[in-house]
């Protein structure tokens, strides 16, 4: 019998060793305090030992090194136990205050909600009464509209003059309580017939309040109307986090299984109508939850701020701004926050439409350590636009609890409703609607991925694997990612490739074509002139995994960039962006350097919406600036990049709606969507000729084929 430890799970097991004798009888010795000191020490700094160390161990405390590594198995599965002991410990104790809250919440609703109407209880005779008052005040203030409107038309239609049109609406006293609907000497007709129109729905729901024009209303008539909107749709989303059935079910059948609502129970207490119509109507519902390790009013300072923002999400928001501030909040921790902003998201490949909202953000502080960030829409569209994609999002955002530790439990829900007037291509539409690609998970997963990433921004040491690179200090550290990121948020920004042209005609075997657009650049951080931005997407019948992998080694990207020329490529500085081993940033040169090749920077990562691979080439210069710890916001680049979405599988839908590629096999196999997205300065002055133009097209061509060739070439 081996040398073991004796009794994993027996109290003080992990301090005997088992001696075993030839009648397979166990003897056991304790260790004396001098050799549990020593092994523990060496624990805390080490839970797995090599070979080597665990003969040095066993030379030091006088044991065998097999003792030793018995030693070392039996205290990491005690660890392992007491962990789960106090974690089953903590979440049944979380269980049961949040069953209890539920409870009570119940309780509390059954005494305050009259269940037929959603309203307060009223005893049945006093109903009764309030409810013939009502129908005799709608009733009258119906026919004072009728009279009001006819008037109007009157007057519009030159039957009357302005004082007998003034006069005759003055007759017209019980139609105003306030009386505020007399005509100022500047109010003109159309003024008045929308103060009518909001005195007749004075109680206006939260649907016909959000359509409301709030334009030319007075900045406190605006806040009064967006406070309430924001107030109905916290006490909509509170409901919606706080609970599951009946208002979430859990849909087994989908792809990846997830909380969708149940539209009948969820329209039973919260009615509502279809914001758009017609056959491209999608309506997205999600609910997810994830630890972030981040402190809970540190989130909230960012889901508030625009810039942070759009920081936050690189991978989806690309556009973020306030319109207006209602409400600041309070300065110590945000509550009462009432914002308006716009933003656009986007994801993965020119050949998806971008979605953009207006949206009220109102901030809630609602218990000690818990914030309630709650988005609704205003108008799906921007003034005098008219978006290719038309977004409406319904109570959703989330709530944040502060956990110890500085970590936080964020609940997200995202439910919108989407309208495309230009398709989004049927490949990628089937996609996003089967994996809700912009739902709760997306988010609550990139949020998760960026906080890892501010971890390793804000290490105070450089790692030991990062020592040999060329970044040497923690300054040049943190330059080198602020220009990285930089990078990643403006290859996002320009997959949405505004007022794109499809080139059907260019020789690639892809699914939809070349897409191209060209833009002036002026912005500050990339070259000044034309820019022209390329994308086509091919279909692998390979997994994700194995094309991010390659893509991503310096080793191997001599076989699919052109523009190396097969010159071998190494790294000369690795950056960790979190525990996944992909999600790193690299400075990468030839294996045989001169002054005048520049040098790539990349940035790599995995998200649940895909895998990125984002690179520019940059010159020395530049790159050592970044490297010394100086501002690198002002330093040129125009990035380039791939991006791998693993959720493809071909089908006969799938074939109609493009060319897949002749490597997509016929059998229905799974496979990854490849973007591949060029930025190509094709002139530093302002405007460009038709012979310059046919010139880039062609440029743009042979780069985009030979990339796809070599990458086809090198996997397949």
């Amino acid at each position: 019998m081996n040398s073991s430890l004796a009794g994993a799970g027996a109290g003080s097991g992990d301090d005997e060793i088992d001696n075993s004798s030839n009648d397979r009888r166990a003897s056991y010795k304790r260790l004396t305090t001098t050799q549990s000191t020593i092994l523990e020490n060496f624990m805390k700094e080490c839970h797995h030992p090599d070979d080597a160390q665990r003969r040095q161990l066993a030379e030091e405390v006088g044991l065998e090194p097999k003792q030793i590594k018995f030693w070392f198995q039996n205290k990491r599965t005690l660890m392992k136990n007491q962990h789960e002991r106090e974690n089953n410990s903590s979440l049944r104790l979380e269980n049961e205050r949040i069953h209890n809250e539920n409870l009570l919440i119940k309780e509390a609703l059954k005494a305050t909600i009259c269940s037929t109407c959603g309203g307060p209880p009223f005893p049945q005779e006093e109903h009764e009464h309030f409810m013939r008052s009502m129908e005799q005040e709608n009733a009258q203030l119906k026919q004072e509209c009728d009279k009001v409107s006819n008037l109007i038309a009157n007057y519009m239609e030159k039957k009357i003059s302005l004082p007998e049109f003034e006069q005759a609406l003055a007759t017209v006293k019980s139609f105003s309580r306030d009386r505020d609907l007399e005509l100022s000497p500047n109010q003109t007709v159309y003024e008045t017939l929308r103060h009518v129109h909001v005195h007749v729905h004075g109680n206006l729901s939260m649907r016909e309040a959000m359509l409301v024009n709030i334009s030319e209303q007075s900045h406190d008539e605006q806040k009064r109307m967006m406070s309430r909107i924001a107030t109905i749709a916290m006490e909509e989303l509170a409901r919606l986090v706080r609970v599951n059935e009946p208002f979430w079910v859990y849909t087994t059948n989908a792809p990846d299984g997830r909380f969708t609502l149940d539209r009948e129970s969820y329209e039973q207490v919260f009615p509502k109508d279809n914001h758009f119509q017609g056959a491209n109507v999608c309506e997205e519902s999600s609910k997810f939850s994830g630890v972030v390790k981040l402190g809970g009013l540190q989130l909230v300072d960012m889901f508030l701020d625009p810039v942070k923002w759009k920081n936050l999400f690189p991978t989806i928001v690309t556009k973020a701004e306030t319109v207006k501030e209602f409400e600041p909040g309070s300065t110590e921790n945000r509550d009462g926050a009432l914002l308006l902003m716009h933003e656009q998201m986007h994801i993965l490949s020119p050949l998806v439409r971008p979605r953009e909202f207006n949206i009220l953000r109102y901030c809630k502080q609602v218990d000690a350590g818990v914030w309630m960030i709650t988005d609704v829409s205003i108008d799906s569209s921007r003034p005098n636009t008219i978006p290719l994609c038309q977004s409406w999002k319904y109570p959703s955002g989330c709530i944040i609890r502060e956990l110890p530790h500085g970590a936080c439990l964020v609940t997200w829900v995202e439910h919108v409703e989407v309208e495309d007037k230009i398709h989004t291509h049927l490949v990628y539409r089937h996609l996003i609607r089967s994996f809700n690609l912009y739902g709760a998970e997306s988010w609550i997963k990139e949020l998760q991925r960026m906080c890892e990433r501010s971890i390793s921004f804000y290490a105070e040491t450089t790692p030991n694997q990062e020592t040999a690179g060329v970044i040497t200090s923690i300054e040049g550290r943190q330059s080198v990612m602020k220009f990285a990121h930089r990078m990643v948020k403006m290859l996002c920004e320009s997959l949405t490739m505004s007022g794109q042209l499809e080139f059907q005609h260019v020789t690639l075997d892809s699914v939809g074509g070349v897409r191209v657009s060209i833009r002036k650049n002026n912005n500050y951080g990339q070259p000044k002139g034309t820019v022209a931005v390329a994308a086509t997407t091919i279909w692998l019948p390979l997994p994700a995994q194995k094309i991010f992998e390659f893509l991503r080694d310096p080793t191997k990207r001599s076989k699919w960039d052109v523009l190396s020329s097969a010159n071998p490529m190494v790294e000369i500085a690795h950056i960790s962006n979190g525990p996944y081993p992909g999600n790193s940033i690299s400075i990468i040169q030839p294996s045989i350097p001169r002054e005048d090749q520049p040098v790539i920077l990349q940035e790599s990562f995995t998200s649940t919406v895909g895998s990125y691979i984002i690179f520019a080439p940059t010159d020395r210069s530049s790159m050592n600036i970044a490297i010394r710890g100086e501002e690198s916001k002002g330093l040129e680049i125009l990035p380039t990049g791939f991006v791998i979405c693993s959720k493809a599988k071909p089908n006969a839908t799938f074939e109609t709606s493009g060319n897949i590629g002749s490597g997509a096999g016929g059998g229905g196999e799974a496979g990854s969507l490849l973007t591949l997205a060029y930025q190509i300065l094709i002139s530093t002055s302002t405007g460009i000729g038709t012979q310059q133009h046919m010139e880039s097209m062609a440029s743009i061509n042979s780069l985009l084929s030979g990339t796809v060739r070599n990458i086809k070439d090198a996997l397949m």
